[in-house]
């Protein structure tokens, strides 16, 4: 890529306007529908160098341009135009007159009569569509690789998954390349992607927005959502598209649920899964110590919910995928995506009298979820456990793709509102982030709770686009002969590795001089007697931590880390028999301070 491409696309990331900017500054007459609609061209032109993946179908700029023009005459007539000028992608199985609708597929495509609902009123507000994404197949997966048109990366790391099925909707609001896009969300499509790419990601209560033009996953819990920058814009996207649409059988009217938010439930400590990922928990943890200035936070037990979202995929509601998708399985089976293919294929052999035993065991799980609502006011629940780098997404698609559903997959088959906001960033550039999920039409009293906790967290400005492929690296602690000046620090000053800094771990670890090591090296235990110990950490290339690893010698290890401030990085560890005849030095704090007793 040119250096005044990358110049362009970083300023992008760093001064983009959203939703309610840049409709203010078209009403206003600061700019024109016009200027907005060149601008966001010529990002697109200029990312296409990073990952044209994102799209499977864009307006040509002639059509752009002349709805931009005409949205500028519309104001100049003196309408007021609540979306003015903005530009926004659409996920492709949701229709858009004049584009194909391919759900990715290309033997499935078809040219919409239409607009669908929610397109109509966006266009009607004087927003302006540039573009279909991509997306997991017929919206089947949470990842983003299941695409024949190409896999959508992360924009912040290109390594790791942008997260699906809403993949290329995600991304072209996290390049900057959009103010708002449309995804959609059955298990978790709208959520998943605003995590990974710290974005807003808004799934409203099942029928507050139509469902109408869209290509069905599971019809009965499909929502259609929203990804933005802020929730100031995701609430006034809501505001233009929520309204009942009566050729929608699954619309219904508008209702506004208020959330008193004096207790907020949460997963029992024992039941948060996090996949190895340290990261996430240590994240997840600050956003409760944040939220707990909204209200109480209430341990509650998951299995139900859990058991709930087993039924998506592990039963009958598999049939209502494969319903959605007969036509292509018996016409053309071999166009669908093998994993899709896979997951959906079983529901064809699942029996009337095992869909009604899930419709009942379901019913009983909605009861016991409303009656959560008589004790709780809002869930805030990690919207993931880990994220995954693309190559391993593709060694393990099923597997890895069902880790990323854990905290999301129940919350439509139980009739709830959810809203995904930001809540911090790993050290690999992808984004953490927690759902807040309410009872059903409590959407705007979610809104109102994001609002209360981003102002408590206080997060981190969002990390710079990926945009030729970040080095993958790994953060390491080193307590012993690797620090500074020791006798081995130059096995880390030949791979290149970066200091980061002078740490503390976290009060629980033991240190001791080990007996008859040449040279001298000392042995870091866990220990819930222990005490903080001085270490130093430094950042290595993937590779080179590899070559470094395998250089260890027993009865060393490496292993993860807790530092002070609650967070994990890799470090040295140690076997059981590195204590025979080893010496406590635990008093001493550190290593440095051992080898100037020494001294």
């Amino acid at each position: 890529m040119s250096g005044s491409a990358i110049t362009a696309l970083t300023a992008t990331a760093a001064g983009r306007l959203g939703v309610q900017d840049i409709a203010a500054a078209v009403r206003g007459g600061a700019t024109s529908a016009l200027a907005v609609a060149q601008d966001a061209l010529a990002r697109i032109e200029a990312y296409d160098a990073v990952q044209p993946q994102i799209w499977i179908s864009r307006a040509s700029r002639e059509d752009v341009l002349a709805a931009a023009r005409a949205v500028d005459a519309r104001v100049a007539a003196g309408e007021d135009l609540p979306l003015a000028g903005v530009p926004f992608a659409v996920k492709d199985n949701i229709d858009v007159s004049g584009l194909e609708t391919t759900a990715a597929c290309p033997a499935f495509a078809y040219e919409p009569e239409s607009d669908a609902d929610v397109v109509a009123r966006l266009l009607a507000a004087g927003a302006i569509c540039l573009g279909k994404t991509n997306l997991d197949q017929f919206a089947t997966g949470l990842n983003g690789t299941r695409s024949p048109y190409g896999i959508p990366r992360n924009a912040s790391n290109l390594a790791y998954v942008s997260g699906g099925s809403s993949s290329g909707s995600s991304i072209a609001v996290a390049a900057g390349l959009v103010a708002f896009a449309l995804g959609t969300d059955t298990a978790g499509s709208g959520r998943v992607p605003a995590a990974f790419n710290h974005l807003i990601g808004f799934k409203p209560t099942k029928g507050r927005w139509s469902t109408r033009g869209l290509v069905p996953a599971c019809r009965s819990i499909d929502c259609i959502t929203v990804f933005t920058d802020s929730t100031a814009d995701a609430r006034l996207v809501d505001g233009v598209v929520a309204g009942f649409d009566p050729a929608d059988p699954y619309s219904k009217p508008l209702a506004d649920r208020p959330l008193a938010l004096r207790r907020i439930g949460v997963p029992r400590r024992e039941q948060r899964v996090w996949f190895g990922d340290g990261e996430s928990e240590y994240l997840y943890d600050q956003a409760l110590a944040h939220l707990a200035a909204l209200g109480e936070i209430v341990e509650i037990d998951l299995a139900p919910l859990l058991e709930a979202a087993q039924l998506l995929y592990g039963g009958p509601w598999v049939a209502e995928r494969t319903a959605a998708m007969a036509g292509i399985l018996a016409s053309n089976p071999l166009a669908v995506d093998p994993t899709v293919r896979a997951v959906v294929e079983p529901g064809a052999a699942i029996a009337a009298t095992e869909l009604w035993n899930g419709i009942y065991r379901m019913a009983d799980l909605k009861r016991h979820a409303d009656l959560l609502w008589n004790e709780l006011d809002m869930l805030a629940f990690p919207t993931t456990g880990t994220t995954y780098r693309v190559a391993e997404m593709l060694a393990a698609p099923v597997a890895l793709n069902s880790n990323l559903g854990l905290y999301t997959n129940f919350v439509n088959l139980l009739d709830m509102a959810a809203l995904a906001v930001p809540a911090g960033i790993r050290a690999n550039a992808t984004g953490f982030g927690i759902t807040l999920i309410g009872p059903a039409d409590s959407d705007r009293a979610l809104f109102d709770a994001a609002d209360t906790y981003l102002s408590a967290a206080a997060l981190p400005s969002t990390p710079p686009l990926d945009l030729e492929g970040k080095m993958q690296t790994v953060k390491l602690a080193v307590v012993g002969a690797h620090l500074k000046d020791m006798p081995l620090h130059w096995q880390l000053t030949s791979r290149d590795a970066e200091f980061v800094g002078a740490f503390e771990t976290a009060p629980n670890y033991r240190l001791y001089a080990m007996a008859d090591s040449v040279p001298p090296k000392p042995a870091l235990v866990h220990s819930a007697d222990g005490a903080p110990i001085k270490v130093e950490v430094y950042e290595l290339g993937v590779a080179e931590f590899g070559s470094f690893v395998v250089d260890v010698p027993a009865p060393l290890a490496i292993g993860t880390v807790t530092l002070a401030d609650g967070s994990s990085v890799k470090g040295f560890v140690a076997e059981p028999r590195a204590l025979d005849g080893a010496e406590d030095i635990t008093s001493l704090g550190g290593w440095r301070a051992f080898v100037a007793r020494a001294a």
